[in-house]
C-alpha cells in the first residue's frame, strides 16, 4: 500500500469521527436557544463489542511436551549468552508480566539497545515480531539476541552448539526434542524451543469474560472506561484478541511524534514510506508493562494515553477522560500461569563447556559453572556478583550443586522480543 494511502486510511476514519459527533449536536431536538439536558449513553455489552475477540485460555502448539520443556530450560539459561549473565528471562521476566522495568535493558558489557524490551506474553499471537517486524514469529524472533553484539553477544552458531553439546542433559533433551534429526542441535532448533514455549505463554483477562457473555466481569467504571476507549478513537488501531499486534502504523499520524531518531520499520525496508512506521503494540497488561513505546518514553500510563490521544489522533484528553480510559485498561491484566512459567532444574555445566568471556569474569579453575548471584527478587543489575564471591545473595538455581530458590534470577540484560 503506499504511503499516502496507508496514512490516508487512518486519517479519514478520525475525521469521519469528529465529523459525525458535530452532525451528532445539530440533530433534531429542542430549537435554538433552549436547554436540555444531557442524554446518558448506553454502556457497552458484549454483544455490542464485535471489534475485539476474546483470549483463548491455553495456546495450542505443534510441537510436543519435550519440545516445550526444552524451551522453558532455554529460556531461563543465561549460559546463552556470551558472559553467561543474560538470558531470555532478564529482560522478560515471567514473574513481572515479561518485562524488566527499563527503557531500554542491559546487555553484554552493560551496553544499551536503543529499544524497549516488550511482554513476551502473548507474544506469539502478534502478526510480526520485533518493533519493526522484521522477523515472521517467536520461533524466527527468538534465535536473534542470542547473536547480537548488543544484547547476549553468543559469539556465534558453533560456539552455542559446542556449548550446549557440552551439557549431557541438552544432548538428551534435544534428542527427544527432535527424534528425527541426526544433528538436532541447532540454532534454529533453540529458537524453535523457546517459541514453542513461549506459544504457552497466555493471560485471559476479566475483559475476556465479559466478551463471553458475563456483563458482571467489568464494573460499570471500566465499561464506560472501555466507551471513551471507544469514544477517542483508539480502537482504530487496538482491536482484535490482543486489542493492537495485527498491523504497523505511523507514530506521530496526525502531530508529529517528538523524537524521530528510530525511524521504525525504515531500518528493515529502507523505503521512505516506512519512516516511523512501528508495531501496534498490545494493550494485554499494559498496566504492568510500563515503560511504554518503543524507546520507553512514556513513564506511566496516564502520559502514554494523553501521549497516543494528541499524536494519532489529535484529541487533547481532559484528566478525567484519560483516568477513565486507564480504568478500563486495567481490566485487561491478566494472570500469570504460575505453574507453567515455574522455573526448571538448569542442566549442570561439564568441564568441556566454554568459559564465560574473560574480559569480564573469569571461571573457577574446574569446568563447573559460575552461577549468578541475585540480591533478591527485586535486585540491582550492576550489584549482582559471580557466584564465587561471598555476600548474602542466592544462586540461579540449577547451576551449582547448592543452587536454591525458585526466585532467583540471573543478571538482568537486553534480549529478545524486543525491538
Amino acid at each position: 500500500m503506499s504511503l499516502s494511502l496507508r496514512s490516508m486510511i487512518p486519517l479519514a476514519l478520525v475525521a469521519a469521527a469528529a465529523l459525525g459527533a458535530c452532525d451528532k449536536k445539530n440533530e433534531g431536538g429542542a430549537p435554538a436557544g433552549a436547554s436540555s439536558a444531557p442524554v446518558a449513553k448506553a454502556l457497552p455489552t458484549p454483544a455490542s463489542l464485535t471489534m475485539f475477540k476474546p483470549l483463548m485460555a491455553a495456546s495450542l502448539t505443534k510441537d510436543s511436551g519435550d519440545v516445550v520443556s526444552l524451551g522453558r530450560q532455554l529460556y531461563y539459561d543465561p549460559r546463552l549468552s556470551r558472559n553467561h549473565d543474560i538470558s531470555c528471562n532478564s529482560c522478560h521476566d515471567l514473574a513481572r508480566y515479561g518485562i524488566d522495568g527499563e527503557k531500554t535493558s542491559p546487555g553484554h558489557k552493560k551496553a544499551r539497545g536503543d529499544r524497549n524490551s516488550p511482554t513476551t506474553y502473548n507474544a506469539y499471537l502478534h502478526f510480526r515480531q520485533f518493533w519493526d517486524g522484521r522477523s515472521a514469529d517467536v520461533e524466527e524472533q527468538a534465535t536473534g539476541p542470542m547473536m547480537n553484539p548488543v544484547e547476549m553477544a553468543m559469539v556465534d552458531e558453533p560456539h552455542l552448539v559446542a556449548l550446549l553439546s557440552s551439557i549431557p542433559e541438552y544432548v538428551d533433551a534435544f534428542k527427544k526434542a527432535y527424534p528425527k534429526e541426526d544433528s538436532p542441535i541447532s540454532l534454529k532448533n533453540a529458537g524453535r524451543a523457546i517459541g514453542a514455549f513461549e506459544r504457552g505463554l497466555t493471560t485471559p483477562s476479566r475483559f475476556d469474560k465479559f466478551l463471553g457473555g458475563d456483563k458482571s466481569a467489568l464494573t460499570d467504571a471500566e465499561r464506560q472506561g472501555l466507551a471513551d476507549f471507544m469514544d477517542t478513537g483508539c480502537t482504530t488501531c487496538h482491536v482484535g484478541q490482543l486489542l493492537g499486534g495485527d498491523r504497523y502504523q505511523k507514530l506521530g499520524l496526525v502531530k508529529p511524534w517528538p523524537n524521530q531518531v528510530d525511524q521504525g520499520r525504515f531500518k528493515v525496508t529502507n523505503k521512505d514510506e516506512d519512516r516511523m512506521f512501528f508495531k501496534v503494540p498490545s494493550l494485554r497488561n499494559i498496566d504492568k508493562t510500563a515503560p511504554y513505546f518503543h524507546d520507553g518514553s512514556a513513564a506511566t500510563l496516564d502520559e502514554a494515553v494523553r501521549l497516543m490521544a494528541s499524536h494519532q489522533l489529535g484529541r487533547e484528553l481532559p484528566p478525567e477522560k484519560v483516568t477513565s480510559i486507564v480504568t478500563f485498561l486495567k481490566s485487561l491484566t491478566g494472570e500469570i500461569p504460575a505453574a507453567y512459567i515455574k522455573q526448571p532444574d538448569m542442566p549442570k555445566s561439564t568441564p568441556k563447556t566454554p568459559k564465560p568471556d574473560p574480559a569480564l569474569r573469569s571461571g573457577p579453575a574446574s569446568g563447573a559453572h559460575v552461577g549468578v548471584l541475585c540480591c533478591g527478587p527485586h535486585h540491582d543489575a550492576h550489584r549482582c556478583l559471580p557466584a564465587d564471591r561471598p555476600g548474602p545473595a542466592r544462586l540461579l538455581r540449577g547451576l551449582d550443586p547448592g543452587g536454591r530458590g525458585h526466585g532467583a534470577r540471573p543478571r538482568r540484560g537486553r534480549h529478545a522480543a524486543d525491538r
